[in-house]
């Protein structure tokens, strides 16, 4: 029997939990969105209606990426024969001047490079001077015709070879034309061949490296620019020349001025594109790979818009209120857009037609107040 008692009580103690959850329910769910006001209410109030207008509204597409550098301005500086490198003084962020020595590798085989060319033209004197001795006795049958082909193709063979000699020479900075056997060098210099900085620095002094590897990187911040993702939603919105303006995340007040350059027409697996902007006025403090905001202002002609106070907002949701007849307003909530010199694009969330509604363009601050005090009685 004490039992039932004890089952009995509570279910009627979860039948009353459950009715004060459902009035509960109810009294949250019932939300005013009307109100009428008195005459003197209205008076007070500075009650101002008028209508939406077309306005010519600039909306902000924000977008983010990072400073690139096109492959143009990135060289990989490295050494056509390989070596050991023999003294640098490069390291990361340093800056570098178009011919300036930014580093010196030593090897044997650049001695034998400068000795093979030496022999050579050395030869060739000598087979150039037997060729013309041969082409003379040729001449007055004195020598065979075989004799002289031979030495024609012996003097033509060496001239290739000189010519090929003085290329490779050229390659690791060595002029052939102001080489003699008495400036032979067992090193040769690299030189810078941009006015930039120093991005990578891969090898250490005494270490060899393979024609294939990578000396160091420079890059030339003549042409940096931004390189900003952009969905494929919000591409037709830019254009090639549009202006726009970016900023990193540690100075956001310091602006820089942009042009977009580029745009491209490859959407990448997450539906964006890549679109290149141009810096109006480079600044020796953006570095590649730096990441970076951007605004872009977007012209929208025409759109539907109202002054900003006749705009408000509450709980996190824009509002208009509506003049309906007898003094009575209603409240509609609306979709806000971009917003320019005052005025906001604005829309119902349903689509309904407001063109031609009443709207309260002064005064509605005082109406959603009033609004909140009928609610709290």
């Amino acid at each position: 029997m004490k039992n039932i008692f004890i089952i009995l009580l509570n279910v009627v103690l979860f039948s009353s939990c459950g009715n004060k959850t459902e009035e509960k329910t109810a009294t949250q769910e019932t939300i005013e969105t009307s109100v009428i006001l008195s005459d003197a209410q209205y008076k007070s109030a500075n009650i101002q209606i008028g209508k939406l207008e077309r306005r010519e509204i600039s909306t902000t597409l924000l977008l983010n990426g990072k400073i690139d550098v096109p492959p143009q301005n990135m060289i990989s500086v490295s050494t056509p024969f390989g070596g050991f490198l023999k003294s640098t003084k490069l390291l990361p962020g340093m800056r570098v001047k178009k011919g300036e020595i930014i580093a010196s590798m030593e090897d044997q085989q650049y001695i034998q490079l400068q000795q093979d060319y030496l022999t050579a033209k050395s030869k060739l004197i000598y087979t150039e001077n037997e060729y013309n001795r041969q082409k003379e006795l040729n001449q007055s049958k004195a020598s065979s015709d075989k004799v002289f082909q031979q030495t024609e193709m012996d003097y033509k063979t060496q001239r290739i070879t000189l010519s090929a000699l003085a290329e490779k020479l050229r390659l690791i900075s060595i002029n052939p034309e102001t080489l003699n056997e008495n400036s032979l060098s067992r090193s040769v210099n690299i030189y810078s061949s941009i006015d930039g900085f120093v991005s990578k620095v891969n090898v250490n002094i005494g270490k060899y490296v393979n024609p294939s590897d990578i000396l160091f990187e420079l890059i030339n911040p003549s042409d940096i620019h931004l390189n900003l993702k952009v969905f494929e939603k919000d591409l037709d919105k830019l254009s090639i020349g549009q202006k726009l303006v970016a900023y990193n995340n540690n100075e956001t007040d310091k602006k820089y001025p942009c042009e977009i350059i580029l745009i491209s027409q490859d959407l990448s697996s997450v539906r964006s594109a890549d679109v290149h902007c141009h810096f109006e006025d480079y600044d020796k403090t953006l570095l590649p790979g730096m990441y970076m905001n951007a605004e872009v202002e977007i012209k929208q002609k025409n759109a539907l818009a109202i002054s900003d106070e006749a705009i408000v907002n509450h709980e996190g949701k824009d509002y208009v209120f509506i003049a309906k007849s007898n003094r009575q307003f209603d409240l509609v909530e609306i979709k806000k857009g971009g917003t320019e010199n005052g005025f906001s694009e604005i829309a119902t969330l349903d689509g309904k037609d407001i063109s031609a509604a009443q709207i309260v363009i002064k005064g509605a601050y005082s109406l959603l107040m009033q609004l909140k005090n009928k609610s709290e009685e």
